[in-house]
Parts: C-alpha cells; sequence; structure tokens
C-alpha cells in the first residue's frame, strides 16, 4: 500500500502496480496528487500527478510521452551497475534502479507499457551538483551527467531541456502531464543534510550491491 494520510486518501488516483512503496499524498499548495521520490527510487504516472525529488549529485530524468500525457521521474546514484542478470519482476526498483543504466531502461519501459511511444518521448535531466566533499572518489555528478547524455544518446533521445552541474543541491517539481517542470537551486541550505544522505547512500551501495518549460522557482 502506498504511503499518505488516511484523510487524503479519497483524493489520490490509483497507484500502478509496482509503485505501491512510493509516498504518496495530497499537495495541498499545488491543489494536486504528488508523489515524492527517494534515491533509488522512479515513479511513473498517467493521472496527472505531480513528481517531486531533491537532488544533490544525483541525477533524475524526467520523460513523458507528450501525446499521450504518460511520464515518470527517477533519480540514481551512481551511472552503471553491470551485473544485467537481476530480475526485473522482483520488487528491487530501489536497489536496482540505483544505478543510471537500470533507473532509465525501467523508466522507459514503464512509460511503454502504459501506453508510450519512443518517436513521442520528450526528456528533461536535473541534479548532478558537486556537493560531495571529502570523499576518495571522482565527481559523482559530472559521472552521472555524462552517463545520461551517452544513454540517450544511444537511445537516440533528445534532451530538450536540462539544468545540471554547479555546487547546489536542488528540488526538481515535475508534472508529466503537461511536462513542466519547477527547479530550485538550495543555494540558502545551511546544513550538508542532502550530503549526508548520499554518503549514506553509497556506503550502503557498496555494502549491498544491489506544455513543458522549466520554472526556477
Amino acid at each position: 500500500m502506498s504511503i499518505m494520510h488516511a484523510k487524503d486518501a479519497h483524493k489520490l488516483p490509483p497507484v500502478t502496480r509496482g509503485f505501491e512503496h512510493i509516498n504518496r499524498y495530497w499537495d495541498r499548495r499545488m491543489g494536486l496528487a504528488a508523489a515524492k521520490i527517494m534515491p533509488g527510487q522512479l515513479y511513473v504516472s498517467q493521472h496527472g500527478e505531480m513528481i517531486s525529488t531533491v537532488l544533490g549529485s544525483c541525477i533524475s530524468a524526467c520523460i513523458r510521452d507528450n501525446v499521450i500525457g504518460v511520464g515518470g521521474m527517477n533519480h540514481f546514484m551512481l551511472p552503471v551497475q553491470k551485473d544485467e542478470s537481476r530480475n526485473w519482476g522482483q520488487c528491487e526498483i530501489s536497489s536496482a534502479t540505483r544505478y543510471g543504466n537500470w533507473a532509465m531502461e525501467y523508466l522507459i519501459n514503464e512509460i511503454y507499457k502504459m501506453g508510450g511511444s519512443k518517436q513521442n518521448l520528450e526528456v528533461k535531466l536535473f541534479g548532478g551538483g558537486k556537493v560531495l566533499k571529502g570523499l576518495n572518489m571522482a565527481d559523482v555528478g559530472r559521472m552521472n551527467a555524462d552517463f545520461a547524455y551517452h544513454f540517450l544518446a544511444e537511445e537516440g533521445l533528445e534532451i530538450v531541456a536540462q539544468d545540471l552541474g554547479d555546487s547546489f543541491p536542488r528540488k526538481v517539481l515535475y508534472f508529466p502531464d503537461t511536462g513542466a517542470v519547477k527547479v530550485r537551486k538550495l543555494k540558502t541550505v545551511r546544513n550538508d543534510t542532502v550530503a549526508q544522505r548520499e554518503r549514506a547512500y553509497i556506503e550502503s551501495i557498496n555494502e549491498k550491491p544491489a506544455d513543458g518549460s522549466v520554472e526556477l522557482f
């Protein structure tokens, strides 16, 4: 069962099978149903919902069929998992899709399952900030962005909008039915909550392998 407040349950559209674990709620400010995704998660909607996330080094691809208005967002931390033997039939979205290769393919295939077509796909990319300091590793954000560029080029998919890089986390709100995106760079954040979360996330991965405008607000 998806996570929600009981008093708001009647306002939410049906959840697509496989996404019951996503935190869904009624956003009173926007006046519509919403889903909040965390690192390693993705969500696809055909009901005009908003999808939100906060990105540091991670990348979110916002992809939709711009004819039927079905689309979704992923949130991945590392570019590639080389073990291609994972079973997508298992409920391991938060395990496999922490990696870009799985997150991108899974998102696109879910859109296809809901009636989307490749020739109608509209792609927007966000995140990849350099927010992790003191880690003995390369610029994860840059690696993630480079992977996303390469993957989409290989698939023959054009990026119609992007906001990548820099040194700030971002909050992203995506509206798959129209393709609109609201992006806020969190330049005034006075703590390292996002960086701490991503450090912990990297450690967990190492331990267990596993109308479409963009508006700054």
